[in-house]
């Protein structure tokens, strides 16, 4: 009888430990949301101060020749 209980509870343990880990991935991914659009928004703050790099990089970045990927043949 002993045994069953063991069973049981570590079943549960494992259940809570899952939940609890894939709560901790959510918190994260959420975090690092925030974090990436706070560093977005702080490069974006800093390319206002030079807009004529701004705008040589636009112009370079659209004279680029564009690049294709190549399909393997089947």
């Amino acid at each position: 009888m002993p045994r069953y209980l063991d069973e049981a509870q570590s079943h549960v343990s494992t259940d809570a430990k899952s939940r609890r880990k894939l709560l901790d991935q959510r918190r994260m991914e959420y975090r690092r949301a925030i974090e990436s659009y706070a560093e977005r928004r702080q490069l974006q703050q800093q390319l206002l101060d030079f807009p004529e790099l701004v705008a040589a990089n636009y112009l370079a970045a659209a004279q680029a020749p564009v690049r294709r990927s190549v399909q393997p043949g089947r």
